[in-house]
């Protein structure tokens, strides 16, 4: 693992949803909570740590959704790739606006608005201090943005997968719903899967596993929380080869 100033990691993929752009909102985006985003980006930035992101599409369109209404799979799945550039082109805007340079790319060529996702120029992107933006999923249907960040973070090199959720980790159940629910501090990739604990898809779980990329799940809607995490304080839960294996 590299060590970037006083962080833990040097290379990071964060994943986060669609739907934590809303804030309270029904649909689309809450420019309060894209500013928050923005804020926390650049502060990990100031750490001197390579960044890449990749957000989903549920809160402008999800592609199961739409197929449940009766659209064919295969476009349902497109059209939610194609929201999730609308979400990506949303938090370029914003996180730009404070004077940190961006790249979105997206696995769906469109040129006009894009870059293309090129993995080599992802890369010399981050190294020149930019944040990329991975848009388009894997650019194919039946896949989810849960294993193209998998994917991505494999192809790039990077030293972690940070999962930015509603809640400050993995739980036994849903703490909203059971108060007593357990709150994991480590897990195994296998007892993620066995367990079918709902963290990320089997196939991001699977691909994480097999690149030795550990997933830390925590809390995005804490102020601070990504830069705390960056430098192994705050709540969150590691996912890793074994249970009680260091960070």
């Amino acid at each position: 693992m590299t060590h970037s100033g006083s962080t833990l990691y040097h290379r990071v993929l964060l994943k986060m949803s669609g739907e934590a752009l809303m804030g309270d909102r029904g649909f689309g985006h809450d420019p309060a909570v894209l500013r928050r985003l923005a804020d926390e980006v650049h502060g990990v930035h100031a750490l001197g740590v390579h960044q890449c992101l990749v957000i989903g599409g549920g809160n402008m369109l999800r592609g199961s959704a739409a197929a449940a209404t009766g659209i064919e799979r295969v476009t349902a799945d497109n059209m939610g790739m194609l929201a999730t550039v609308i979400n990506a082109l949303a938090v370029q805007s914003v996180i730009e606006s404070g004077g940190l340079p961006t790249r979105v790319m997206s696995a769906i060529p469109m040129t006009s608005v894009c870059e293309p996702y090129i993995r080599r120029r992802a890369i010399r992107h981050m190294e020149k201090g930019r944040v990329v933006i991975l848009a388009g999923g894997t650019g194919n249907p039946f896949f989810t943005t849960d294993t193209a960040a998998a994917l991505r973070a494999s192809e790039l090199a990077c030293d972690v997968i940070l999962k930015g959720t509603q809640v400050d980790g993995v739980y036994s159940a849903d703490p909203k719903r059971h108060p007593d629910a357990h709150r994991y501090d480590r897990l195994s990739y296998l007892q993620v899967l066995a367990d079918d604990l709902k963290v990320m898809d089997a196939s991001a779980i699977s691909l994480a596993r097999e690149s030795r990329i550990p997933i830390i799940v925590f809390s995005l809607h804490t102020e601070g929380a990504y830069g705390q995490v960056m430098q192994g304080h705050g709540p969150y839960t590691i996912i890793t080869e074994k249970q009680d294996e260091a960070a």
